[in-house]
């Protein structure tokens, strides 16, 4: 096993990569205890939560809901602000780099940890697609 890297040195594109999975994890599992098992159905529901345009919308209202604390902040503008090599399928590059932000606060809650936090924001994310749906 390699030695511990600190998350602080991560780049917001690796805090991003963590962040995409484990950030789909828990959609996946909410559909899936939600009753939705049909593979064409989960992926359609997913994209509601799980898409960048999704993805930057809840990105956006967090901000505004003054959600994060200052260190989230801190790492939503790092993995906004770096450079892609990478582009979004779907998305423009605004839309496509809040949601790398969005990722790399999600990534960065796992890799410290603080999991409790990261359900914190799930849920109020999970919460807030289902009441604009």
């Amino acid at each position: 096993m390699t030695k511990p890297l600190d998350v602080n040195l991560i780049n917001g594109i690796a805090l991003a990569f963590e962040g995409d999975a484990v950030y789909s994890y828990y959609i996946r599992k909410h559909l899936i205890f939600k009753g939705q098992t049909k593979p064409s159905q989960l992926h359609h529901l997913a994209t509601k939560y799980v898409s960048a345009k999704a993805q930057a919308s809840l990105a956006q209202a967090m901000l505004d809901a003054r959600l994060l604390t200052e260190k989230e902040e801190d790492i939503y503008k790092r993995g906004r602000n770096t450079k892609s090599h990478t582009k979004a399928k779907n998305a423009d590059v605004i839309t496509y780099r809040m949601s790398t932000g969005f990722e790399a606060v999600m990534g960065y809650l796992d890799m410290t940890n603080q999991q409790e936090r990261l359900e914190e924001l799930i849920i109020w994310c999970i919460n807030h697609v289902e009441q604009n749906a």
